[in-house]
């Protein structure tokens, strides 16, 4: 159980909950709409790119180990791709897999003229080391932005990254397309991962947002959530932020991807979020629910930065 766990179980026992015939408020964030809208654009690119060219974007998957959750998202990331008209290729690695052969499927497709991006599925198995096989990604083929030279001009007025990590661009997208505005706004990211947390909080500032970060040492989290005008919930805790955490009319995407036991779903479980919707949904004014919110937007943006890796390559305007 880590301390942000810890803390919410403590918090969520002296937490009230709303009253159960209070009306929802909220409109749904429709991401799998919103990223279909974005789909379609890119669908319609890469079409454009064959036509003139010959050519189309690639995007190669490197997965270590057979998690039920990684295949999952893979499933659904290649699935996109081949919607998309995108080529992709897959290089499956077992559990008990040493880091020089991570290292080596990386370097083929480094070589690989036809791929334009590469993504390491995440988490690895602890015996490898993250940050080094990340680090090792090559820079123009880094679609998913976590090489410390993106996050670093993320992170740096007046630089600019080759990409931004897709679930972080992907919450920037879906507030825009909401009409929703961030300039001046005080957000609260919740959660300071380098893959989530971090970069949204970065990003949320390029677009002149007021930001605070909330984490597992922060004090009276719930306070300086409830001061925010837009909060992203991104600690992977189901349930963390209660409605009494909200100030009504605010908007809430919410990140997390929590698999909970469920006989009545088909694979024995289901996904609820870091946000508990019932609660949330009568205080905010808008929310993303889980799933159908984030999740298919950032796959959107994967394909997106493919895309334009690609025209990057082929100098293809």
């Amino acid at each position: 159980m880590n301390s942000f766990t810890k803390f919410a179980d403590a918090f969520q026992r002296r937490t009230p909950e709303l009253p159960s015939d209070t009306p929802q408020t909220a409109t749904v964030i429709d991401g799998r709409a919103i990223a279909e809208e974005i789909t379609s654009g890119i669908t319609s690119e890469v079409r454009r790119m064959k036509n003139s060219i010959g050519n189309v974007p690639g995007l190669a998957v490197i997965m270590v180990g057979q998690g039920r959750d990684s295949q999952t998202y893979v499933r659904k990331k290649l699935g996109a791709c081949e919607e998309a008209g995108i080529q992709s290729k897959i290089s499956t690695l077992p559990d008990n897999c040493t880091e020089d052969q991570v290292l080596n499927a990386l370097s083929c497709f480094h070589e690989d003229p036809s791929i334009h991006g590469i993504l390491v599925q995440l988490p690895l198995p602890q015996h490898l080391d993250e940050g080094k096989i990340l680090n090792s990604v090559q820079l123009e083929k880094d679609v998913d932005g976590f090489h410390p030279i993106n996050m670093g001009n993320l992170a740096m007025w007046g630089r600019e990254p080759l990409f931004l990590p897709c679930t972080p661009k992907g919450c920037i997208e879906l507030l825009i397309r909401s009409g929703v505005e961030i300039s001046g706004k005080k957000a609260v990211v919740i959660g300071r991962s380098n893959i989530v947390g971090l970069p949204t909080s970065l990003l949320l500032q390029r677009h002149h947002a007021i930001v605070s970060v909330v984490h597992a040492f922060t004090r009276n989290p719930e306070q300086i959530t409830r001061e925010a005008d837009i909060v992203v919930a991104a600690a992977g805790v189901p349930n963390l932020v209660r409605g009494s955490w909200l100030k009504p009319g605010a908007v809430v995407l919410d990140v997390g991807t929590n698999p909970v036991k469920d006989p009545s779903c088909e694979y024995g479980h289901r996904l609820i979020g870091d946000v508990c919707y019932e609660e949330a949904s009568r205080v905010a004014s808008a929310i993303t629910p889980v799933p159908g919110g984030v999740g298919p937007v950032t796959v959107a943006m994967l394909l997106l930065n493919t895309l334009e890796s690609a025209k990057r390559a082929y100098n293809f305007t």
